[in-house]
């Protein structure tokens, strides 16, 4: 489920191409070559229109600073450094997140149309965004997406540990229909992501319970005070026991940052981050017929779709349903940016001497 702002008089909606340009202006005003920071843009931009609101342009002025102060490498030399038929291993020279998992999206896309299966690891990355950007272009080619990370600040304690030493760590899986959109799962392996977190605390909203704990196991609400406490993990130890093994496959596999090592760029914009991810790509015709295989996916939705609801339910939703309608009504209508982020980001604009949001 993704934090989403809602229109109100002081929320205008901004149209998503607008939002592009101007990340694109920002990016290139920082040394961001045009073709690059034009490819980030676009990422960012949809993160946006799918409900992703706390990885758009909301991080922008983070990606700025990390760029301004060294930790990003405006210009990288993105490097192919172990390749073999069915996988390989990405060396991303400190770019920006969201150029590394591209390059690693469609190397892994084009090695599974020859293999059946690929999976390319990353390290020296950044934050690239919400999970599910890059499952989704897989299953654009008819492939099944898979795509795990280390996030970018250890907020969670090992169970029964009392020091953070994990990330959110998330998940996502993209599988493709024919009539219906793909059945698209995106989730941390906490309750919530540190980015929503952070969003509540520029909107001055509080946190429900069950999002975080203090230090002495008590719920933590406010949202300002999320350095004295803990994420709380999904399903307990078991949520524990993700977040481990995905650190170990996404950071520690590919000789990226994991437990002690993890940088976290919100609070140092200096040092960097070695983000590891992974993405895995799997080609539908090495196991089905491709038309066939995503008929029965529109067959599986429907039957889900079908279930006889609890009262109160409205409906049984799929994973990424509501993310999908979010996107069809903001590239319509654009994207709903409260004033607080506007503030912020005309700040940006003026110390970059660039053109506002219009």
């Amino acid at each position: 489920m993704s934090e989403t702002a809602k229109p109100s008089p002081s929320q205008p909606c901004v149209p998503v191409p607008e939002i592009v340009e101007f990340i694109t202006r920002a990016l290139v005003s920082v040394g961001i070559a045009p073709t690059d920071a034009s490819h980030v843009a676009v990422l960012m931009a949809e993160s946006d229109a799918r409900g992703g609101d706390a990885h758009g342009v909301f991080r922008l002025p983070q990606y700025v600073k990390q760029i301004q102060d060294g930790a990003v490498n405006a210009r990288p030399n993105i490097q192919i450094v172990s390749d073999r038929a069915g996988t390989a291993l990405i060396d991303g020279d400190n770019a920006l997140g969201h150029l590394v998992m591209k390059r690693a999206t469609e190397l892994a896309i084009e090695k599974a149309r020859q293999s059946g299966i690929a999976w390319v690891g990353t390290r020296r990355s950044n934050h690239a965004g919400p999970a599910q950007l890059y499952p989704r272009m897989a299953a654009t080619q008819n492939m099944i997406g898979i795509y795990f990370c280390v996030g970018n600040a250890n907020l969670v304690p090992p169970w029964g540990g009392t020091e953070a030493l994990l990330s959110t760590n998330p998940i996502s899986i993209a599988v493709p229909g024919l009539r219906h959109p793909s059945i698209m799962l995106d989730m941390a392996t906490t309750n919530t992501a540190f980015g929503k977190i952070r969003l509540k605390a520029q909107r001055n909203e509080p946190m429900p319970e069950g999002w975080m704990i203090d230090r002495q196991g008590q719920p933590l609400t406010d949202p300002k005070r999320a350095s004295e406490g803990f994420l709380l993990p999904i399903g307990g130890a078991k949520g524990y026991g993700l977040a481990l093994m995905f650190g170990l496959l996404a950071g520690t596999l590919n000789g990226a940052a994991f437990g002690r090592d993890v940088v976290d760029y919100t609070v140092d914009s200096k040092t960097p981050s070695n983000t590891g991810q992974a993405i895995v790509a799997v080609d539908i015709a090495a196991f089905a017929d491709v038309q066939a295989f995503k008929q029965d996916v529109d067959e599986v939705w429907d039957v889900m779709k079908s279930s006889p609801t609890l009262p109160g339910v409205d409906e049984v939703r799929l994973p990424g349903e509501h993310s999908e309608t979010l996107y069809r009504e903001r590239m319509a209508q654009g994207v709903p940016l409260g004033a607080q982020l506007r503030k912020v980001l005309d700040e940006l604009a003026d110390r970059l001497a660039i053109q506002r949001l219009q």
